[in-house]
């Protein structure tokens, strides 16, 4: 089979990243399929290539995949990256392909979904009524309020231990420009932020968060993107808390959307069982893997 490889250019680089791009296309122009490949830039992550690869069905087991990740890989290596990763829904042939060209497996991965016609509102109400001595909540939408910048940045340390297994991703360093370009980012999109976070009383700083993102028109699918705490403050129940929180705004700010989507690791017990007594559901199983230059 004939077909072409032509790089392209992504003309908007991300506040942490930038992304390179091939489009393979028969002899007479329809695309097959493409490939793209994210660059980390931020401090911690320059070692770090993120591959995101699709053909289609019908154009499969003809090489062209290979040929888009060849074109992947060679710039990973010109860009002298460590480690590529990229991630599969188990038991579907992108999985296949990775595991068979070099990938390994260095996380699973389990994905979930909250119902939200199903939600028991009067159980969720239960859970936010209980007293947490020492902590508050609050919510905001979109950029973190001014007086909680700092100490919300200083809070995102909470994910630098979170179960990554065998992934190499650095360490994420964050600071104040860092968490309000995400959420430039967001808006840009046309999409929604919500932030939930736990402040404790004694000095009003920021010791736990969980973000939900939601589509524009409020309907589909609304996104989790991290819920943490930090260590000095865990095992107070303030991550179900924070995520109870997110679940009733969602319902009373958005009663058009369907559900609420998360994925964890399948080696992070306790974020399992917090989502497993919000009541979200299994909905597959995914596969992060890795490729070292």
């Amino acid at each position: 089979m004939s077909f072409d490889i032509t790089p392209l250019a992504d003309p908007r680089p991300a506040p942490s990243s930038r992304r390179l791009a091939w489009l393979a296309s028969g002899d007479d122009g329809v695309p097959l399929g493409s490939a793209f490949l994210r660059l980390f830039t931020k401090e911690g992550q320059e070692h770090l290539a993120e591959l995101q690869l699709a053909v289609h069905g019908a154009e499969r087991r003809r090489g062209v995949g290979t040929r888009l990740l060849e074109a992947a890989v060679d710039a990973a290596r010109t860009e002298r990256r460590r480690s590529v990763i990229a991630q599969a829904v188990q038991g579907t042939p992108a999985d296949l392909f990775l595991a068979a060209r070099g990938f390994r497996q260095v996380l699973a991965l389990t994905y979930a979904q909250l119902p939200l016609a199903d939600v028991d509102r009067a159980a969720i109400e239960e859970l936010l009524e209980p007293p947490h001595p020492g902590y508050r909540l609050t919510e905001w939408e979109g950029t973190v309020p001014d007086a909680l910048a700092r100490s919300f940045a200083d809070s995102r340390r909470a994910m630098d231990d979170m179960p990554m297994e065998g992934t190499d991703f650095g360490r994420v360093v964050w600071d104040v420009e860092r968490v309000v370009a995400v959420a430039e980012a967001v808006a840009r999109r046309g999409e929604l932020l919500h932030t939930v976070a736990a402040v404790d009383t004694s000095d009003g700083s920021v010791v736990g968060f969980s973000e939900l993102v939601v589509p524009g028109d409020g309907s589909g699918d609304g996104l989790h993107y991290g819920t943490a705490v930090l260590p000095e403050h865990r095992g107070r129940g303030l991550a179900r808390w924070m995520k109870a929180a997110a679940v009733r705004h969602a319902l009373e700010r958005h009663p058009g959307l369907a559900g609420l989507r998360t994925d964890t690791a399948a080696s992070n017990k306790p974020m399992l069982a917090v989502n497993d007594s919000l009541g979200y559901l299994p909905t597959h199983k995914a596969v992060e893997y890795q490729l070292d230059l």
